[in-house]
């Protein structure tokens, strides 16, 4: 007994030798990142300039904060939908851009239960809620005029989702869409740069790990904030695909992860695993459609958007080399050059159909 006890005692003290050990080495290279050139240091980051700022209740009374920029009246808006974890400032860059060049209304929103927006109820977290919520957003921000919608990520599938339950409106009143990093489904399938082996394991301890966040998120938020080096490290690796981004992008990113609560983000894991959105993705088939991705992407993979463009032969697919996830700050210029031109392009087909 004296001896397994030893063994056990020498096993458990080189556990924590090695754990310091690596915890030391992930902050003394969190240290080296934080200290590299930092182009965005001096970013307003959330705390951009709004014209207007709404609130637009959804269909079951959740409070949808909408923020505007540009005239109150318009021919043209442009509606911006963000991604799973995010908030309306990810759109900064493109804001910036496309504000200075007038090219009508851009309107900006945080999904429900994310940013200033209200929380929404467990069951109504859903892909086809969301395409509701976009419904009552153009309804109550764009009620005439043409539309073109701008989706990354989660914001993509509310697109679908829209498309699916409101046909009439595309190609109607809906005119150009865009599709950055977003898939139509399988997302179960997505090993998250991890190798295809691990697959199986994280299909397996997800639902365990997001059924114990909904139950004591108290115990996951406390593990969050003990983990800040650890955050930022996964964020870098998650979200952008080249070594040399920018520590405030990273920083900017993690923080809008750490502002969604943990229940919210274990409640709209099943709408990801069941979301199947490619029949209603060929809804689109008749308006200007952009599918943009980062070839580095590790959360929807360029096979998504290939599988997403092959049910749309006329869109365009652009797969901007090197950039991960967040491909809309880590390429802002590019980004916002496609986005440009997807506007140009629906203003014209519009102009043709009368």
């Amino acid at each position: 007994m004296k001896r397994r006890t030893g063994v056990l005692g020498a096993v458990a003290g080189a556990v924590a030798v090695g754990a310091a050990a690596g915890l030391a080495a992930e902050r003394y290279a969190v240290g080296r990142t934080r200290l590299a050139p930092d182009p965005d240091s001096e970013e307003p980051f959330f705390r951009l300039p709004a014209d207007r700022v709404r609130r637009v209740v959804a269909d079951d009374g959740v409070p949808l904060h909408v923020e505007e920029v540009g005239p109150e009246r318009a021919d043209l808006t442009v509606v911006f939908c963000h991604g799973y974890t995010q908030q309306l400032a990810v759109w900064h860059y493109q804001r910036i851009a496309l504000a200075e060049e007038h090219v009508g209304k851009l309107v900006f929103w945080d999904q429900r239960s994310h940013g200033k927006s209200g929380r929404s109820s467990a069951g109504n977290a859903t892909i086809d809620q969301l395409g509701r919520d976009l419904r009552a957003v153009i309804d109550g921000c764009a009620p005439t005029g043409r539309v073109v919608l701008v989706g990354h990520s989660m914001g993509g599938m509310t697109i679908m989702a829209l498309a699916d339950q409101y046909p009439a409106l595309i190609g109607d009143r809906v005119t150009g869409v865009a599709l950055i990093g977003t898939s139509t489904g399988k997302l179960a399938s997505v090993t998250f740069g991890l190798p295809a082996a691990m697959q199986h394991v994280t299909g397996r301890v997800l639902p365990y790990l997001t059924k114990g966040m909904r139950g004591r998120p108290q115990l996951f938020e406390g593990g969050r904030r003990l983990g800040t080096d650890l955050a930022f490290v996964a964020t870098k690796r998650a979200a952008f695909g080249v070594d040399e981004v920018s520590p405030s992008l990273v920083e900017f990113v993690e923080k809008m992860t750490a502002d969604t609560p943990v229940d919210v983000i274990a409640e709209f894991y099943d709408t990801f695993m069941a979301h199947d959105k490619l029949k209603a993705a060929q809804k689109l088939r008749d308006v200007e459609t952009l599918v943009l991705v980062g070839s580095k992407d590790v959360i929807t993979p360029v096979s998504h958007s290939r599988t997403l463009a092959a049910a749309l032969p006329d869109a365009q697919l652009v797969v901007v080399e090197g950039a991960g996830h967040m491909v809309q700050l880590e390429k802002a210029a590019m980004v916002t050059l496609h986005l440009r031109a997807l506007v140009r392009r629906a203003m014209r087909t519009a102009a043709r159909a009368g």
